[in-house]
């Protein structure tokens, strides 16, 4: 895998918006001022300041930004001011050739888990679930969700044994141990990759599942594309991440729960699996690199990153 350079005070941020818009103007700029409080400087991308309905800017316009960004010599890592929607429409926009010659840390979740599947599969590039600036960091950037997310990108070691937050305990669906490389993110991003060129490919690989706002009759539909696309056969572990009001919308109609849906799809296939990491749309999370070599031990409930995510 291509390694970014470890992160430190005094590099330069790259900040876009390859997803949607953010909902007021003011918080590009209050975006800016923060990474510079952290001691980066930034440049921002002209999509941070674009709009084209629900799209930060038309796909040339996101896509370019992303390039830019990756070509430019004085840019040291890529932020994604927000996620949303949008990544998927510019995948086949991006230079990956020019990329994978650019190693640079590159961070965002959500709608951005399409970047991650084809950054980490096209240019075997190393990237970053984490925080993103106008999503999390501009609201209560908690201590134990910043101190992960410098932890992540700035150490030039292993991460070792990835913490929950205090009183938020790991559980095991399936025991076991697996080892791999930590891959995926939003489910509904990684079911929208399937039978296209950027499909996951989960083959060796500790597939990381989460989600938002999505009921369970939703959930159990794009796992079971997972499952009848041989996903799961094909992955060594599952890591079931956070799922935020993952509920029944209408308690009037009959549902399974989400536990129900993931002993039904996930546990059949008997790969370890563990539940409940503060992995994805949640306040603390954690910010894990995706494409490094990690061990699942769902016997003992814990997940360690054992390669290093970064060069020097």
């Amino acid at each position: 895998m291509k390694k970014p350079k470890a992160l430190q005070k005094g590099d330069t941020i790259g900040l876009i918006a390859p997803s949607s818009p953010v909902r007021h103007p003011e918080e590009v700029e209050r975006s800016v001022q923060l990474l510079e409080e952290f001691g980066f400087q930034v440049i921002v991308g002209e999509s941070c300041h674009s709009q084209y309905g629900y799209l930060a800017g038309k796909d040339e316009v996101r896509a370019r930004d992303v390039n830019l960004m990756f070509a430019n010599p004085e840019v040291d890592g890529i932020i994604c001011l927000r996620g949303g929607y949008g990544s998927p429409r510019i995948l086949n926009q991006l230079d990956y050739e020019m990329i994978q010659k650019n190693p640079k840390t590159f961070l965002g979740y959500s709608d951005i888990t399409a970047m991650h599947i084809a950054l980490n599969q096209l240019c075997h590039l190393v990237t970053y679930h984490g925080p993103m600036p106008a999503s999390d960091m501009l609201k209560d950037f908690d201590d134990f969700s910043k101190e992960s997310f410098f932890q992540a990108i700035t150490s030039p070691n292993p991460l070792g044994i990835i913490e929950n937050p205090h009183g938020e305990e790991i559980h095991s669906l399936v025991t076991g141990k697996a080892t791999g490389p930590v891959i995926g993110g939003n489910l509904s991003l990684i079911a929208g990759t399937i039978g296209t060129n950027y499909e996951i490919d989960t083959r060796g690989k500790l597939l990381l599942l989460e989600d938002i706002d999505e009921e369970p009759y939703r959930v159990d539909g794009m796992l079971n594309q997972l499952r009848l696309a041989g996903k799961f056969h094909d992955c060594s572990g599952v890591i079931i991440g956070d799922w935020n009001n993952c509920i029944p919308k209408d308690l009037e109609k009959p549902s399974l729960t989400l536990m129900e849906v993931f002993e039904d799809l996930i546990v059949p296939f008997g790969k370890p699996t563990i539940y409940n990491i503060k992995i994805g749309h949640c306040e603390p999370k954690i910010t894990v690199p995706l494409g490094v070599e990690a061990v699942l031990d769902a016997d003992q409930c814990s997940l360690t990153i054992v390669e290093c995510a970064t060069r020097g």
